[in-house]
């Protein structure tokens, strides 16, 4: 056994998250694509089957009401908010993350108010936060100017509307520097918005703490609830008032059963909703949430600089030396929960982990990228995925 089993060995031993691995449905392969789609929590297959046999197949509308759906996007809401530093009350779960940045950009502009004629977006971003900051601009009437994150203080004017930002680069791992960028655009009397797509559940977040003035996120990557499960948008309590969303529905009318033909928003959390929620994927990402239970997120960002750094260290010591380059920060304070390493034959590379049961992803042209859940990775499994990495490349 070389000494990197060993270390891995002696650093599982003292995991005091080891234990969680147990309610996760996994095997023998090393599954590293949690940033894309977390592995299925234990408990929620059972908990789908009462949804649909009994919920749906025995009490079928009566549910609404008896079995709590209608309530369910603001009590999975408050279930996650302890998960990115929110107190109750300020997180809707519905919708897809597309349709929830929209709703968050074009009802930040709107808080901003008449005067202010720009929106500026991370460069960097995720193509489709891009192309819906693109629309919101042309509804709005406003300008688009992206520019990257380290830009932004120096970007903001009395111009600035909103700005929207990833708080992860979700190619290379990049952690941005929430409370010092939330702070100047406060400073600068613009709206913020977050997308926590590849931090929630990863590290924390401190929305309530930082000022942050709007967010979103999915739910289907370390909060695991499962393929596209709904996203939810997270609405300051000192805004929820002003919030204007771009997108209402019944569901946010304050009388949704009056059937009434002028909208009147309801107050609270509850205005960002729009239609019918989903119940069936609501419900089996609310039985995900279970795991959470007695894990605080500070242990959880702890693990996962630990699995980071060890993967690191690994990946020096079993890959040639020129094979790959690592595009993701060396500083914890810059670092997210992936790791993202440029080859330039990165493609074929991904393909043969993949046959060697280690699981991760490639992104075009040249990034092969490894996400670490701290819930379920142990450290064997990123010494393995090290050591089969270098067999690949050497």
């Amino acid at each position: 056994m070389s000494d990197l089993a060993l270390k891995a060995r002696e650093l599982d031993s003292g995991d005091q998250l080891a234990d969680k691995r147990a309610e996760f449905v996994l095997d023998e392969v090393v599954y590293l694509d949690g940033n894309s789609l977390g592995a299925l929590p234990a408990a929620v297959p059972g908990r789908v089957e009462d949804v649909v046999r009994r919920q749906w197949g025995e009490l079928r509308i009566r549910s609404w009401d008896e079995s709590g759906w209608w309530t369910a996007p603001e009590r999975i809401g408050d279930r996650i908010a302890p998960l990115v530093g929110a107190a109750a009350g300020q997180i809707v779960v519905g919708d897809s993350t597309s349709v929830n940045v929209f709703k968050a950009l074009v009802g930040a502009v709107r808080i901003a108010g008449e005067g202010r004629d720009e929106i500026l977006v991370d460069a960097t971003t995720f193509p489709t936060d891009g192309y819906l900051a693109g629309s919101a601009a042309r509804m709005t009437g406003r300008t688009l100017r992206p520019v990257l994150p380290a830009q932004v203080p120096d970007a903001l004017s009395d111009r600035t509307a909103a700005v929207l930002l990833n708080h992860v680069d979700y190619r290379t791992g990049r952690l941005h520097d929430l409370p010092s960028l939330t702070a100047a655009v406060r400073a600068a009397g613009a709206v913020s918005v977050w997308d926590l797509c590849h931090s929630a559940g990863a590290l924390p977040v401190g929305l309530d703490e930082h000022g942050v003035d709007l967010a979103v996120g999915c739910t289907y990557k370390y909060l695991n609830g499962g393929p596209g499960s709904p996203a939810y948008l997270y609405v300051r309590g000192g805004l929820q008032d002003r919030f204007d969303s771009p997108l209402p529905g019944w569901n946010s009318h304050a009388e949704p059963f009056g059937m009434r033909g002028d909208y009147e928003p309801a107050t609270g959390a509850v205005r960002g909703r729009v239609g019918t929620p989903d119940i069936l994927s609501m419900l089996a990402l609310e039985a995900a949430l279970d795991v959470w239970e007695g894990v605080s997120i500070e242990a959880v960002r702890a693990k996962s600089l630990s699995l980071t750094d060890f993967f690191l260290e690994c990946v020096a010591e079993y890959v040639p030396e020129g094979r790959v380059e690592s595009l993701t920060p060396a500083r914890h304070e810059e670092r997210g929960s992936q790791v993202a390493l440029r080859c330039s034959d990165a493609g074929e590379v991904m393909r043969q982990l993949v046959e060697r049961g280690v699981v991760g992803d490639f992104r075009r042209p040249d990034v092969l990228r490894f996400g670490f859940t701290p819930l379920y990775v142990g450290f064997a499994d990123v010494e393995r995925a090290a050591r089969v990495l270098g067999e690949i490349l050497g």
